[in-house]
């Protein structure tokens, strides 16, 4: 297979994955615009913003690259019906989760923090509360899909890894913004 073949296959299979990811920021944009008068009650939610959609998309992309490489060199297959498969994809996502929850957690506080230098008032309870509780929420989310997205992408033939950052991106933007949303309502209710 010549360069050209694998240059235009790549373009192929990450196209679509693609523009769900530009299509699925619009709308994160779109739910984000709807927290206007949170960010108002809760100052520092809009610091911590980029810091929790960056972690998503770092975390759990590195989790689809774990698994896709997991398939590649067959420690996994897509059925998972050995154990040790099973143990293999859990304690993977048992490791993101607590990863994606340390560092949303570790973002509030670095929020708070800076906004304290800064001379500005923030609710390090209400947002370690926000943080933890969206990263444990868009977490489980994105676990599912990225697991979903790499097992059926391979299953059809397509390499994994063109399949996983575009996914990541488009659910991490999405499902980061939606249970960051909802974060806040609970916090804030409370």
């Amino acid at each position: 297979m010549g360069v050209r073949a694998v240059a235009i296959r790549a373009y192929r299979e990450g196209l679509g994955a693609l523009s769900a990811s530009t299509i699925g920021s619009l709308l994160a944009g779109i739910v984000l615009s709807g927290l206007k008068a949170e960010f108002r009650v809760l100052p520092g939610l809009l610091v911590l913003v980029p810091a929790l959609l960056a972690t998503r998309g770092n975390v759990y992309g590195s989790l689809g690259a774990r698994i896709a490489t997991a398939l590649h060199q067959g420690l996994l297959t897509p059925s998972l019906f050995s154990h040790a498969e099973r143990q293999r994809l859990k304690s993977a996502v048992v490791a993101a989760l607590a990863s994606g929850i340390l560092t949303s957690a570790f973002a509030a506080i670095a929020a708070s923090v800076f906004l304290w230098v800064l001379s500005e008032p923030a609710a390090l309870r209400a947002l370690l509360a926000v943080a933890v509780l969206a990263g444990l929420l868009s977490g489980i989310a994105l676990s599912v899909i990225v697991i979903a997205v790499v097992f059926v992408g391979y299953r059809r033939g397509y390499n994994p890894d063109t399949l996983v950052g575009p996914a990541v991106t488009t659910t991490g933007d999405i499902f980061g913004v939606f249970f960051l949303y909802l974060a806040v309502k609970v916090v804030l209710a409370l």
